[in-house]
């Protein structure tokens, strides 16, 4: 899970956000040397205007959930999760605080995840 917080959401922050994921991705070796990224993006107000960022990074491929489908934007079950397990009865006193405490949900969602064994008894 890639992340980067910004106070505005613009297609400018986006696009930075975008050349930071890009950037780390090209540390990922692949056996034929070609790494596709494929980017799902909800139904957010920077839909358009992408043509020209997309021509420079032709393994970038843009996907967008349709409009009023929520239970496909993946997006929103992290907000809920992430109010459930860290901002839920969290005490925030900061902007720098609230950073904190999602790059923390980050890092911990970013842990492999452990092997359960489920048996029947």
């Amino acid at each position: 899970m890639h992340t980067m917080i910004r106070l505005r959401k613009r297609r400018a922050e986006f696009l930075e956000f975008m050349d930071q994921v890009v950037e780390e991705i090209h540390g990922v070796k692949e056996p034929d040397g070609v790494i596709e990224l494929h980017v799902i993006l909800d139904n957010c107000c920077i839909r358009k205007g992408f043509d020209g960022w997309l021509a420079v990074h032709p393994n970038v491929s843009f996907f967008f959930t349709p409009t009023s489908a929520s239970w496909l934007n993946l997006c929103e079950v992290f907000f809920v999760k992430l109010t459930r397990h860290s901002l839920k009865g969290a005490n925030i006193l900061s902007l720098d605080d609230l950073q904190e405490t999602i790059g923390a949900y980050v890092k911990f969602r970013n842990e492999p995840p452990k092997l359960y064994r489920w048996r029947k008894r």
